[in-house]
């Protein structure tokens, strides 16, 4: 957790510098401009994540008796929501570019006395600032996987992802340069459907998180394995004849609800209270376990609800 915070904070550094640099060669592309945008937007996770932490360190109280880890995943939520708002509004615009069939223009700077077309400023800047990022993102997965960290893991694969937006905002360029007028308005509207999609994807995730959605692992493809190994751990109990549960995402740790048949009908607060250890030590993400001994298992949890 300590070095993905150290990773968040530099993330947002370099994110400062580069769109510092970039505001001063935008010019009049738009795909320059969404690329700009979307270099600010991609802050938003990064510090709902370090807002996220200071919450989910909060021990549980009387008021909130399941903590408050399910900071992350309401910060996931904020985060995918400014996404699709955002853009979808920079989609629009792009839109009203290609329909109004406007043209836009780059024009001429002096750099050490000599007179060049902005195009190539903009294009130099772009092309470097593209590499870091992916490598931030490559270290951000490895994290996300090891916390089970779904807002760590929707910033990774923005990052991964953010050498498109660069190479688009290159194209909408050059297009302008070689006299392609709508090559830029399309660039910008490649990027802000990509902005879209990650913000519409990730939303999904976070409200089905939200619902209680059985829990899945950090990039939300499969059933998480846990779930599996603690209904297997149960039933290889001897005093159990068959055993289910229901897990829940609370934002990096698990809620757990095991539902176990004793084969005599009956079992002792000690067996129970072994059973919730022995479940607690599989992983450090069964952070809250409750035992319920009962006669047969409730449909959802038999795998028939």
């Amino acid at each position: 957790m300590r070095k993905a915070i150290r990773i968040e904070w530099l993330s947002i550094a370099y994110t400062a510098c580069t769109v510092t640099i970039v505001f001063f060669v935008l010019g009049n592309s738009q795909a320059m401009k969404t690329a700009w945008v979307e270099d600010i937007l991609s802050t938003i996770p990064q510090f709902s994540f370090l807002v996220a932490y200071l919450f989910i360190r909060r021990p549980a109280s009387h008021k909130h008796p399941y903590g408050y880890h399910r900071a992350m995943a309401v910060g996931h939520l904020v985060a995918s929501v400014a996404l699709v708002i955002v853009g979808t509004t920079l989609a629009v615009e792009a839109i009203t570019g290609l329909v109004l069939a406007e043209h836009p223009t780059i024009g001429t700077v002096k750099v050490l006395g000599a007179t060049i077309w902005l195009g190539w400023l903009m294009i130099g800047v772009m092309i470097p600032i593209a590499i870091p990022p992916v490598l931030f993102g490559r270290a951000k997965m490895k994290l996300a996987a090891k916390l089970h960290n779904k807002l760590l893991f929707a910033d990774a694969d923005m990052s991964k992802a953010d050498w498109t937006t660069n190479v688009g905002s290159i194209v909408g360029v050059a297009g302008i340069g070689v006299g392609l007028w709508w090559a830029d308005s399309a660039a910008a509207l490649l990027i802000s459907m990509s902005i879209m999609w990650d913000g519409m994807k990730n939303t999904k995730a976070a409200v089905f998180d939200l619902m209680d959605e059985r829990a899945t692992t950090f990039d939300q493809k499969h059933a998480h394995p846990l779930i599996g190994e603690i209904d297997a751990h149960l039933r290889s109990l001897r005093w159990v004849a068959d055993a289910g549960s229901r897990v829940r995402d609370e934002g990096h740790v698990f809620h757990i609800e095991a539902f176990v048949v004793p084969k005599r009908g009956k079992a002792s607060v000690a067996q129970l209270e072994e059973a919730a250890a022995g479940c607690a030590a599989l992983d450090w993400k069964v952070q809250d376990i409750v035992i319920v001994p009962v006669s047969r298992l409730p449909l959802e949890v038999a795998g028939r609800g």
